[in-house]
C-alpha cells in the first residue's frame, strides 16, 4: 500500500514536468505564424517571443528555492500549476506581441520554479536505491510533454486557420488545471517538515505513509545532516564542490544545443529541404525518440549509474552533432540529416536528460538543497535563454548570419561536447546507490 502511495505522489509531482516540456516546446509550432502575424524582426522575435518564457524560467529558477523552502514543496507545486494555466489561456488569447510575451513569461516562471521544486521533492521522498528512477520520472514527464506538444502541433495544423497557433498554446490549460487539483492530495516532504518546520510528528506520519519502518533512525539521519549546513550559506566554502558540479553539469547541458534543436526543430528541418507540414511531422519523430531513450535512461540510471550514462550520452552527442554539421556542409539528403539529429536526441535523453535533475537534487545537503537546485537550474536556464535569444540572428531565413547553411552552429556545440566527455571521465563523481546523508559527507567540507 505504501509503495502505491509513493508511486502516486511521485507521478503527480512529476506531472509538473509534463507541463514544463509541453510549455517550452509548444512554441515551436507557433513560431512562424506569430512572426508573420506581427511582422517581427529576427531580434525582436528572438527577444520577446521565443526567449521571453525562458527569461521567466531564469527568474523562476533563481528564485524558486525561496518559496520551496519557506512555504514547502507541496504548496509551491500547486501554484506552479496555476501559473501554467494562466499562461496557456493568456497566450492563446493575446491580442498583441506585448501581451503574448508577458503570458509566456508567466509560464516560464512556472517552468523555472518546477525545475527547482519537483526534483527536490522527489529526492526527499525517495528511498536511496530508487532515488534515481523516481527523480527521473520528472525528466520522463518533460520529454513526454515535449512529444505531446509536437504531436498536438501537428494535429492542430490547419484545423482553425489563423487560430491554429492559439489552439496549440491554449490546450495546455486542461492538464494544468487537472495537475493543480491532484497535487492537493500529495504529502509534504518529511525532511522539510522536520528540518525546516520542526514538525516531528507530521514528519513521522509522512515517513510511515512512504513505507519507512524505522522512523526514528530516519529522523536521526536527517538531524545528523544539519551540522555542516545549518549556519552556512549556499556559497560558503563548505559547498564549493556541489556548486562546481551543478554549474558544470548545467553549463554543458545547454552547450549541447538541446534547446536550440527542440525550439527550432521545424525551422532547422525546413532549412534542410522539408516542407512546413513535413517538418512538424518529423518533429514528432524527435519527440518520440526523446521519449523512448528517456525510458531507457530511467531504467539504467540506478543500474549503470549517472557517470556511465553521461559517458554514453557524451559520445552520442559528439557523433550526432559533427555528423549533422557534415550533412549540412555537404548538402547530403535531409533523411540522413534527420537520422543524425535523432541520434543526438537519443544521446541527450539517455545521458544529460536522464541525469541532470537527479544529479543536482542529490549533491546538496537538505538545508540548502532547494537553494542549490535553484542555482543549478538558474545556470541551466540563463544559458537556455541566451541561446534561444540569439538563435534567430543566426538561423533566420532572410537575415540570419548562417541563413544559407547552419553547419557552424553544430560544430560549435560539438566542440563543447568533447569538453564534456573529458569532464565526465576525469572530474564527475558517481552518486548511484548512496544516501543523501552519505553524499553530504563525501561532497561537503566541514
Amino acid at each position: 500500500m505504501q509503495n502505491q502511495k509513493l508511486t502516486f505522489y511521485s507521478i503527480v509531482a512529476a506531472v509538473a514536468g509534463f507541463l514544463f516540456g509541453f510549455d517550452t516546446v509548444v512554441i515551436s509550432g507557433a513560431n512562424e505564424p506569430i512572426k508573420a502575424l506581427w511582422d517581427l524582426s529576427p531580434f525582436y522575435h528572438g527577444t520577446f517571443i521565443m526567449s521571453m518564457a525562458l527569461w521567466g524560467t531564469v527568474l523562476g529558477a533563481l528564485g524558486g528555492g525561496i518559496p520551496t523552502e519557506r512555504y514547502g514543496r507541496k504548496k509551491t507545486l500547486f501554484w506552479i500549476g496555476i501559473m501554467y494555466a494562466v499562461s496557456a489561456v493568456g497566450s492563446a488569447l493575446a491580442p498583441d506581441a506585448y501581451t503574448f510575451s508577458m503570458m509566456r513569461f508567466i509560464g516560464g516562471v512556472g517552468v523555472g520554479i518546477s525545475s527547482v521544486t519537483v526534483p527536490t521533492y522527489l529526492a526527499e521522498i525517495s528511498p536511496s536505491k530508487e532515488r534515481g528512477s523516481l527523480v527521473a520520472r520528472y525528466q520522463f514527464m518533460i520529454v513526454f510533454g515535449i512529444f505531446i506538444a509536437f504531436f498536438s502541433n501537428y494535429l492542430l495544423k490547419g484545423v482553425a486557420g489563423d487560430w491554429d497557433w492559439r489552439l496549440m498554446l491554449g490546450v495546455e490549460a486542461i492538464p494544468a488545471i487537472i495537475y493543480s487539483i491532484l497535487v492537493l492530495k500529495v504529502v509534504n516532504s518529511p525532511r522539510w517538515l522536520y528540518l525546516n518546520q520542526d514538525r516531528k510528528d507530521d514528519a513521522v506520519a509522512v515517513l510511515k505513509t512512504l513505507g519507512i519502518q524505522d522512523t526514528e533512525q530516519a529522523l536521526n539521519d536527517m538531524k545528523s545532516s544539519q551540522h555542516t549546513s545549518v549556519q552556512q550559506s549556499l556559497f560558503s566554502k563548505a559547498f564549493s564542490k556541489p556548486i562546481q558540479l551543478a554549474f558544470v553539469l548545467a553549463f554543458f547541458n545547454q552547450l549541447s544545443g538541446i534547446n536550440f534543436i527542440l525550439y527550432y526543430a521545424p525551422e532547422i528541418l525546413e532549412s534542410a529541404g522539408l516542407a512546413g507540414k513535413d517538418s512538424l511531422k518529423n518533429s514528432i519523430y524527435i519527440g518520440g525518440v526523446n521519449l523512448l531513450f528517456t525510458v531507457a535512461g530511467m531504467y539504467l540510471i540506478d543500474r549503470l549509474g549517472r557517470k556511465q550514462l553521461m559517458l554514453i550520452g557524451s559520445i552520442g552527442y559528439i557523433i550526432g552533432l559533427f555528423m549533422v554539421a557534415y550533412c549540412f556542409y555537404t548538402l547530403l539528403s535531409s533523411g540522413l540529416l534527420l537520422l543524425f539529429i535523432l541520434l543526438f536526441i537519443a544521446a541527450h535523453a539517455i545521458g544529460q536528460g536522464a541525469v541532470i535533475w537527479v544529479y543536482i537534487s542529490e549533491i546538496f545537503p537538505t538545508r540548502v538543497r532547494a537553494l542549490g537546485q535553484s542555482f543549478g537550474c538558474g545556470v541551466h536556464w540563463v544559458l537556455a535563454a541566451l541561446i534561444t535569444l540569439i538563435t534567430p540572428i543566426f538561423l533566420d531565413r532572410n537575415d540570419g548570419i548562417f541563413k544559407d547553411n547552419p553547419y557552424p552552429i553544430f560544430v560549435f556545440f560539438g566542440v563543447f561536447m568533447v569538453f564534456q566527455l573529458l569532464w565526465v571521465i576525469f572530474a564527475m563523481p558517481e552518486t548511484k546507490g548512496k544516501s543523501l546523508e552519505t553524499l553530504e559527507e563525501e561532497l561537503v567540507s566541514c
